[in-house]
């Protein structure tokens, strides 16, 4: 799923896509109708989306993480820049306008 730079590759399938794809051609279930496999489809879809409810915000959150400690540095440097502008801006146009005073 992802590429060799750590970016998510162009197509991540949805779990939509990945069940209907694996469901029912690619798992048969001959000893199953047709509703009680549906039904098979849908509990664990249900299970599915429980587990990954309680577990991909952990997931998330330690990548975001991840990001944002790596970011930390660059971040702080544009702020810094920033805000060194302003202040040289800003006693610019003070010095000016008291300059204009006098």
């Amino acid at each position: 799923m992802a590429s060799a730079a750590g970016k998510p590759g162009r197509f991540i399938p949805t779990l939509t896509q990945v069940v209907q794809t694996a469901t029912p051609a690619a798992i048969e279930l001959p000893a199953f109708s047709q509703e009680m496999q549906d039904e098979l489809v849908m509990c664990v879809m249900q299970r599915l989306e429980l587990s990954l409810e309680q577990k991909l915000p952990t997931v998330i959150s330690g990548l975001l993480m991840r990001h944002l400690q790596a970011l930390g540095p660059r971040l702080w440097e544009e702020v810094g820049a920033v805000v060194q502008q302003a202040a040289v801006q800003a006693v610019a146009q003070e010095l000016a306008e008291r300059k204009g005073k006098s």
